[in-house]
């Protein structure tokens, strides 16, 4: 196929395209259009002014009308916003005149806000277009290029609303027109893949959205209902609004579409929706994102129902500031706070239009509809409309336009601001293209539409407002919004004031303005489903709906769970929840301290032990070599009061904070302080049986009963207990842990103290007491003269007594661990206090207060009685025998000598004389005693007693084979007596 017919192929098929979308779109109007008039409506006019590049200009004239195509002539957004277009024409035209020497002309249409009506306008926009896509394809057959009778739109200002600039963007892209919209703020035109000759000067909607959001925050509601118009600037702003609020924890109570040019919207689809907000009565706060026609038909609704008092609106750029919605409707709207894309107003612009009449102003079709809705009089001559024809006074034409009856649209900056765009876009197009050459170009005739579009995003300039500006990366506008506030200034006089702006994120409001939502009220109405829950409480949501609630207490030692507000978790033990009930915190840790009653009370006791302790030791190691020290058993003796004072010293352990070196301490101490203690008096003990028991069985002298040898039975006794708590410690060591008896104590103890092991310690010191305790029984019956064995008898049965009571005290304090701990600490200290008072202080007692009886001679004593019973009739009354004693008892005697703590290298005993009838046998530090009748013969058994400085022991008796003849001496001056020397 040749070149000039894939062209011609290629325009054929975009012809189509544009034809198909305008019959569609008269169909649509049509079907919608039902007058009950007999003229044509719309007309349809368009506002011209002569130029070099034409600006193509879709404007919202006329308000939209469901049930036909066009609807009474908009003040604000329409005629201002197209006279402000003419406006920045006029004012930039002579510039570029004098500079590049073009000028910028316009051909202005309506679309009357409706979305399919805009479409068929802006084909009107691409008829003269069409040879742009590629003028070398329509060339006459001479060569020629063929005159275009349409004109050729270089760029389109508009549309107003979003769903308009979609369906035109979509037409315009085709043909590569760029579009520079001023009022079209749906985030979906950012998208640059769909609309990429799409640009506008006012900011998308997504920041609009996130403003409302931060709004709502300020005012602290977090339970609102959403109306959202049922177009693209509305589903999308809603999308945008959901995915926020719930990020914020603002739940949405009801959420329902505004219908738009659906034509069967009425009052009742209105009146159902305000009923709809009423029956969610807590979300007093309502979003409202549509159009200004939308917006009033829902404040006549809510007037109709009587419900003005019962919502508080927050409103878009839709409607925020229009008269539309708020005359009329003034208690309805009272009270809203809106955003608006921040403006400044167009300098000289309020003097143009208020100088402008129907007599000066022939470029503006409308301006005759305008004049006349405005003074509510009918010109003359004027062609009919809908809305002029019940107006019976003929307007004179010289009415004036004045400051007080007008309002003027707040963002007319961006009409402005979006024909600058333009302007620059040209200017700096032409000094790269046309290098400096004035007028136009044939690179610049016509324009190339992708061209120019790389000039327009890139165009950065002061408007006639005077702000600074430039597009951001999608083509849209800076994100700078007003927040503006419908209030009562004076009664019965309304007005909407600026009293913030949202800008680089954040909203600031004015410290000057006063927010006034319902007459003098200034605190916001509540506008959330549930209060609340205390830290003490956990939510249980009502079904269905996120951000209500009832509040359920939790229980005793529960908080609200962090991670779940719906339910309650238990505070770990060791925790007890706070005055709020937000958190566990934990509880002081008990253990028992140096300065608490119980320590005092244990750490008082064995200090004065310890003391006692050492005092004892002082005086024995100052006495080490006299006869009642030597007497007790030295060595055993220093090794009972390193026990004693060990048992004393363990109290200490128990004030320290337990850790689980301390615990392993405690462990082996206890156990240990004992085993010294009881094996050193297990050990005298046993020796003493041993030698009794030995000198009835045998004449020989019982094994290893010297100083050193029961200190080797001591040592091994003591190793056999330390051999214990050291497998102990490696199987089940003792640690530090917390252990709760009560919810709400939290005590630091070790584990021995929490049960029953501690038993495994005492074991075998309560097995040495048990020995002890027998043995002190079986020697109870040798006379105290000779040995400890009644002081140690004494001191195991009080110490049996002891234990007995606290064995019971311990089970039963497990609850009260301080107590438990005391208890012991005490009984440790106790049965020390009972063995160094019962096994020292008789010895203390001779050495410091009779001390005339620590000596050998007091040790040597005769006894009243020590007789010697002869069994034999035929014994002589006139001899003495001389005591031969037999070597059984002579062993016995030997080995008592030994054990009673008289440890002397020489046992041997001498017959002593004396002047009086009773003959002696004298030991070093013991004596043997017989009564002898002088003059008789003994031949039988004799009793003897062994004298010692505690006094006498029976020790059987001796048995004679030898005889004495004892004569009587009559001379008084011989003082030498007959005697044998007997051996024991």
């Amino acid at each position: 196929m040749p070149h000039y017919h894939r062209s011609s192929f290629r325009t054929f098929i975009l012809m189509m395209m544009a034809l198909t979308l305008l019959v569609i779109g008269r169909l649509h109007a049509t079907s919608n259009s039902r007058p009950p008039f007999n003229f044509t409506w719309p007309t349809k006019k368009a506002s011209e002014v002569e130029g070099d590049l034409i600006l193509g200009g879709l404007m919202m004239i006329h308000e939209r009308q469901d049930d036909i195509t066009c609807g009474p002539v908009m003040p604000q957004g329409g005629i201002q916003a197209l006279e402000t277009m003419l406006f920045t024409i006029d004012q930039i035209n002579p510039i570029l005149s004098s500079t590049v020497g073009f000028t910028i002309g316009a051909h202005i249409l309506d679309d009357c806000d409706k979305d399919t009506y805009g479409l068929e306008q802006a084909v009107a926009f691409v008829k003269g277009s069409i040879s742009n896509i590629d003028d070398t394809d329509y060339k006459c057959l001479d060569g020629t290029v063929p005159d275009v009778r349409n004109k050729v739109i270089s760029g389109v200002v508009g549309a107003s609303s979003s769903v308009t600039s979609i369906q035109v963007a979509n037409l315009l892209r085709l043909f590569r027109i760029p579009q520079v919209s001023f009022f079209s703020s749906s985030p979906e035109l950012s998208n640059k893949q769909r609309f990429e000759y799409f640009t506008r000067t006012i900011p998308s909607d997504h920041h609009q959205v996130m403003a409302i959001v931060q709004m709502i925050r300020f005012l602290k509601w977090t339970y609102i209902s959403i109306l959202y118009e049922e177009s693209t600037y509305g589903i999308k702003a809603f999308e945008e609004l959901e995915v926020l609020l719930a990020k914020n924890n603002i739940c949405i109570a009801v959420k329902e579409r505004l219908v738009k040019d659906s034509g069967v919207a009425g009052e009742a689809a209105y009146n159902g929706i305000v009923h709809k907000l009423n029956s969610k009565p807590k979300a007093k706060g309502v979003i409202i994102f549509g159009s200004d026609q939308e917006v009033s038909e829902v404040m006549r609704a809510v007037r109709r129902n009587n419900l003005t008092a019962n919502f508080s609106w927050i409103g878009s750029d839709g409607w925020a500031g229009r008269l539309l919605v708020s005359e009329g409707n003034e208690p309805e709207v009272e009270g809203t706070l809106a955003f608006l894309p921040q403006a400044h107003p167009v300098r000289g612009f309020d003097n143009y239009f208020l100088s402008l009449t129907p007599l000066n102003n022939k470029r503006n079709p409308w301006f005759i509809e305008f004049w006349e809705n405005h003074f509510q009089c009918r010109y003359p001559s004027s062609p009919p409309t809908p809305y002029n024809q019940n107006w019976q006074r003929t307007c004179t034409g010289r009415e004036k336009l004045s400051p007080e009856g007008t309002e003027f649209e707040r963002q007319l900056q961006y009409v402005s601001d979006a024909v600058m765009a333009f302007a620059n876009a040209f200017k700096d197009m032409h000094q790269t293209v046309c290098k400096g050459q004035r007028g136009l170009c044939k690179e610049m005739v016509p324009i190339d539409g992708s061209e120019l579009l790389k000039y327009l995003r890139r165009v950065e300039f002061t408007g006639l407002s005077g702000d600074r500006f430039q597009f951001d990366d999608y083509g849209d506008g800076p994100a700078r919004y007003d927040l503006i506030h419908f209030k009562q200034v004076s009664t019965g006089r309304y007005r909407w004031l600026p009293v913030g702006e949202y800008h680089s994120g954040q909203l600031k409001l004015d410290e000057n303005e006063e927010l006034l939502f319902r007459g003098d009220q200034v605190m916001p109405p509540e506008s959330i489903c549930s209060r609340p829950c205390n830290g003490s409480q956990a939510k249980k949501y009502v079904e269905g709906e996120g951000c209500c609630w009832t509040c359920i207490e939790c229980v005793l030692y529960q908080i609200r769970n962090p991670d779940d507000e719906t339910q309650c978790s238990a505070c770990p033990q060791g925790t007890l929840p706070n005055a709020e009930r937000s958190q566990c915190l934990s509880i002081p840790e008990v253990y028992l301290r140096p300065d608490t009653g119980w320590a005092i009370g244990a750490m008082s006791f064995s200090t004065i032990g310890i003391l006692l302790t050492f005092a004892v030791l002082g005086v024995f190691l100052q006495h080490n070599d006299t006869p009642v020290v030597r007497a007790s058993g030295r060595e055993l003796s220093y090794v009972l009061l390193s026990g004693i004072l060990l048992c004393y010293m363990v109290s200490f352990l128990f004030v320290l904070r337990p850790t689980d070196i301390v615990c392993g301490v405690q462990q082996t101490a206890i156990g240990l302080c004992f085993s010294v203690v009881y094996a050193a008096l297990f050990t005298k003990t046993n020796r003493i049986a041993r030698i009794f028991r030995g000198g009835k069985k045998s004449a020989g002298r019982p094994g290893l009963i010297s100083p050193k040898s029961q200190l080797v039975i001591c040592g091994g006794l003591v190793t056999v207990q330390g051999l214990i708590l050291l497998a102990w410690l490696w199987i089940s060591p003792s640690v530090a842990k917390h252990v709760h008896p009560t919810r709400e104590d939290n005590l630091l103890v070790c584990s021995s103290f929490t049960d029953a092991s501690y038993m495994m310690g005492f074991a075998y010191p309560i097995l040495l007491i048990l020995l002890c305790t027998v043995y002190a029984v079986v020697t109870r019956k040798i006379p105290a003269a000779f040995n400890e064995s009644k002081y140690i008898g004494f001191t195991m049965y009080t110490t049996c007594v002891i234990w007995l009571a606290f064995v019971p005290i311990y089970f039963s304090t497990a609850s009260h661990l301080p107590l438990r701990i005391t208890s012991m600490s005490v009984t440790i200290s106790l049965s020390a206090t009972v063995t160094l008072a019962c096994l020292f202080s008789p010895k203390l007692y001779i050495i410091i207060f009779h001390p005339e009886r620590n000596v050998r001679q007091a040790l040597t004593m005769p006894t009243s009685k020590s007789s010697v019973h002869h069994k034999n009739s035929n014994q002589s009354s006139n001899n003495g025998h001389l005591l031969n004693g037999a070597s059984k008892t002579t062993e016995s005697v030997k080995g008592l000598m030994a054990s009673s703590a008289v440890h002397q290298p020489s046992p041997t005993a001498s017959m002593s004389s004396s002047t009086t009838p009773q003959q002696q046998m004298t030991f070093p530090e013991a004596h043997l005693q017989t009564e002898v009748v002088p003059g008789q013969q003994y031949d039988g058994d004799l009793t003897v007693k062994v004298m010692t400085n505690s006094g006498t022991i029976s020790v059987s008796r001796i048995h004679l084979t030898d005889k004495i003849h004892h004569s009587a001496m009559n001379d008084r001056n011989h003082h030498q007596t007959p005697f044998r020397h007997v051996s024991l």
